[in-house]
């Protein structure tokens, strides 16, 4: 029987004016996960050149597909080591409810919704029942187009692993031949416990336009992180071309606002920015990186990022600087969670539309 869903929606207000987005309404005739294989075909041949007057207006040439065949969204639901506990004592932080009737993980999901990015990942490990029974509830009838899913991956085991995910790095290396299913061009990946709206289709226009190997998203907005230990740190040039990942530590603080003012006077300056562990990278690239050369590598951010700038690949920075909240701790998840609440008009406003029964 047809469902009609509300698709899932962010407001924010990062100038104190409340940013209106639609509800978009879709009818569904079916899932259609697997009941068509998605083959797309570019033209072999493209037109051939003509000569135009100057009252025609010639037809562009289409040189990339479309995001939602060409994408493929990877988002890690949890962790083995929370900043929220007990909060995550029985379920992992991408489960936690925020704003009363919605998970953290519906705004990463919404993001991708609203970017046209219709095929998402979800990897989860630990705690992760309620997370899996979230997704598969929440999104089973969502109208995500005809090749479109949410489809959860959980840590498994096999003859060649026996053991849990050993990180971000592992969990994508053994799960690559579920994520090879389609021929897409890039993966994004994706923590799945932020609070943040962003169109990542700006994202892929600056990554291809660069033709990068690899761009990580990095808060270029109010809020910083000089406080926080472990976040990863961008060494980046007057082109946002990455020069260097590193993680802060408490003995070693990075002073953001320095840099910046650094940057501004010299040209020849580099500037830190706090990352927000979002990455776009190539098919090819991902896999070669995992496969060969680093095949023992666990985490992605501090072994393979690093490895693909030791390896002299392109990489580079795409700034954000819109409202984001990475739950570093329980003071923020609260904080976050009375702005939803309070619909304030300042800082994040949540309104999610879930799928629903019409």
């Amino acid at each position: 029987m047809p469902q009609t869903s509300l698709m899932m929606t962010l407001q924010f207000s990062s100038s104190g004016t409340p940013v209106n987005v639609q509800a978009k309404h879709f009818l569904i005739p079916g899932l259609g996960r697997y009941d068509h294989k998605y083959s797309p075909k570019l033209p072999s041949k493209f037109p051939k050149a003509s000569i135009f007057n100057s009252h025609q207006i010639p037809h562009p040439i289409l040189h990339q597909p479309p995001v939602n065949q060409s994408v493929a969204a990877i988002v890690f639901g949890d962790g083995s080591e929370s900043r929220l506990y007990p909060l995550t004592k029985r379920r992992s932080e991408g489960a936690i409810p925020i704003a009363s009737n919605y998970r953290l993980i519906d705004a990463v999901v919404s993001n991708c919704i609203n970017s046209n990015i219709n095929k998402i990942y979800a990897l989860t490990q630990f705690n992760s029942t309620s997370l899996n029974s979230h997704l598969s509830r929440a999104y089973s009838g969502a109208s995500l187009g005809k090749e479109g899913f949410v489809e959860v991956i959980a840590a498994y085991q096999s003859p060649e692993d026996q053991g849990w995910f050993q990180g971000t790095a592992d969990a994508i290396r053994r799960c690559l031949w579920v994520l090879e299913e389609y021929p897409v061009a890039e993966f994004l990946v994706l923590p799945g416990h932020h609070l943040y709206k962003m169109d990542y289709q700006k994202v892929i226009e600056s990554h291809r336009n660069r033709k990068s190997d690899i761009t990580i998203v990095a808060s270029n907005g109010i809020t910083k992180r000089d406080q926080d230990p472990g976040v990863g740190v961008l060494k980046i040039n007057t082109e946002n071309q990455v020069m260097q990942y590193s993680l802060k530590s408490n003995k070693e603080p990075v002073n953001y606002a320095v840099a910046e003012t650094l940057t501004r006077c010299d040209d020849s300056s580099y500037s830190y920015i706090p990352s927000m562990g979002i990455y776009l990278i190539n098919r090819a690239t991902m896999v070669n990186l995992l496969n060969n050369h680093f095949p023992k590598a666990m985490d992605f951010g501090t072994e393979v990022i690093r490895g693909a700038l030791s390896l002299g690949m392109k990489v580079e920075a795409y700034l954000f600087e819109g409202y984001w909240e990475d739950m570093r701790s329980i003071e923020a998840f609260y904080q976050a969670n009375m702005e939803c609440i309070k619909k304030l008009n300042t800082g994040y406003k949540l309104v999610l539309y879930l799928p629903m029964e019409a």
